[in-house]
């Protein structure tokens, strides 16, 4: 794995959020109502690359098949692209998500969680070639979700395994 990873928990909240959902649950999808559930002990973001990047694809439907145990957890999955609504439904009709695809048509949510992106100028254009993967588990106990886990991939196939993240969630919920 080429990621960095950042396992100490953040004592400062994250930035709050509305997105358009075209995935399971509300539409518009709002972080602070999410970590407002009392049932919900994390919340896994997933940043994505982009509408045709393969590796995002194959990670969401990685996560699909096992959803059940992200749950069995009292954990979420959001996945975030940086795409308009139409683009994150086309992914919903092809697989079927049981959690959250928001679209982030602008980035602003991916930035101000501060996804990377490479290649300057020419990055920033074009999400498929600069915009690197990230991923992220938040603690939501206390009703504010603060950050306990952060994977930033350094290339478009650099991200965290399922059972990587399942047991980020597991470590929180021991704290």
């Amino acid at each position: 794995m080429y990621g960095m990873t950042n396992t100490a928990a953040s004592s400062e909240p994250v930035p709050d959020f509305e997105l358009p959902n075209a995935g399971a649950g509300p539409d518009p999808f709002s972080l602070s109502a999410a970590a407002a559930d009392p049932d919900l002990d994390a919340i896994v973001l997933l940043f994505q690359r982009d509408y045709h990047c393969g590796n995002c694809r194959k990670q969401v439907e990685a996560i699909a098949d096992r959803y059940d145990e992200f749950e069995a957890l009292n954990a979420s999955v959001v996945s975030i692209l940086p795409e308009p609504v139409e683009r994150a439904a086309e992914w919903q009709d092809s697989y079927d998500l049981p959690f959250a695809l928001l679209a982030d048509p602008n980035t602003d949510v991916s930035d101000a969680y501060g996804q990377p992106v490479r290649f300057g100028v020419l990055g920033s254009l074009h999400d498929l070639v600069g915009r690197m993967p990230v991923a992220m588990v938040l603690g939501v106990r206390s009703g504010e979700p603060v950050v306990a886990y952060t994977y930033e991939g350094r290339m478009p196939a650099d991200r965290p395994e399922v059972d990587d993240l399942l047991d980020e969630v597991r470590a929180l919920r021991a704290d």
